[in-house]
């Protein structure tokens, strides 16, 4: 029995041939999540083999589930009726728009929720589950328009998969640290829940996905009934609501105002021709 132990270079080598198992169970494909639409998006993008969208979206149901309880204990869910309504009719109507950008879309469970608090945000977890905050309604005071372009810029996030590319990145990292612990004899660990989680509420969107989300956003918008080119009047009342201090969720890591309302002003009127008022 060999009780020698293992050389600093013995130690390496172990760790060299961790990274590769690692990292062939890591490997990324490229996808296209999307078709491109009449707005042009066509990145194609890099997922992790360990993040299928399979399980992203059996994350999301728990997690869209857990938020909505916690919601209803506080009386915070839909305290609103006419709010509710309000926000659920403009999103079914841009939910019928979103086989133009990928059929399966069509098939979600998608669920359409407004939680009380005063935060300004709104969001659109992976599988179709939305949230929309009363902070946003009652700050922003959003036209029907308006309000279309919030929802169709979050349903555009989902359509992406941007969550899942922003968990595959986190799960190379996480791979990184076990290499790290295999030579190193610390421990890591990895949790696709608590991943989704920071996702949707610790990171930033990136702002090549919130462009891309802006993009799609006014075709869905255009293509349901409604005016693209409330997306600039949008964001220019969002922008104002940060002048006045605090920074609303939803702007926290956008494009600066004037180049975002640029591109924004471009993508409408490319669409434009898809608008006709209902």
């Amino acid at each position: 029995m060999n009780n020698k132990k293992p050389s600093a270079a013995g130690r390496i080598a172990a760790g060299l041939l961790s990274l590769a198992a690692l990292g062939a169970l890591a490997a990324c494909e490229t996808v296209s999540t999307t078709q491109a639409g009449t707005i042009g998006i066509d990145r194609t993008q890099r997922m992790s083999s360990l993040v299928s969208e399979a399980q992203l979206e059996q994350e999301a149901v728990g997690l869209y589930q857990q938020t909505l309880s916690q919601a209803s204990t506080k009386g915070q869910l839909n305290p609103n009726a006419s709010q509710t309504t309000r926000v659920r009719n403009i999103a079914q109507r841009l939910i019928g728009q979103v086989g133009v950008f990928r059929p399966d879309a069509t098939r979600w469970n998608w669920e359409i929720n407004v939680i009380g608090s005063s935060e300004v945000n709104a969001w659109c977890m992976p599988g179709g589950k939305i949230a929309v905050y009363t902070g946003l309604l009652d700050a922003v005071k959003p036209t029907d328009d308006e309000l279309a372009a919030v929802l169709g810029h979050e349903i555009a996030h989902a359509l992406r998969e941007h969550a899942r590319e922003q968990a595959s990145q986190q799960v190379a990292t996480n791979v990184g640290l076990s290499v790290l612990a295999a030579v190193t004899g610390s421990q890591a660990a990895s949790d696709l829940g608590g991943t989704l989680s920071n996702v949707m509420f610790g990171l930033p969107n990136s702002r090549l996905h919130e462009t891309e989300a802006d993009r799609i956003g006014v075709e869905l918008a255009a293509r349901a009934g409604y005016d693209p080119r409330a997306a600039v009047t949008l964001w220019t009342k969002m922008e104002k609501l940060s002048s006045g201090g605090g920074t609303p969720e939803l702007l926290s890591t956008h494009p600066s105002a004037e180049s975002r309302i640029a591109d924004l002003q471009k993508a409408s009127q490319q669409v434009l021709p898809l608008y006709h008022p209902r």
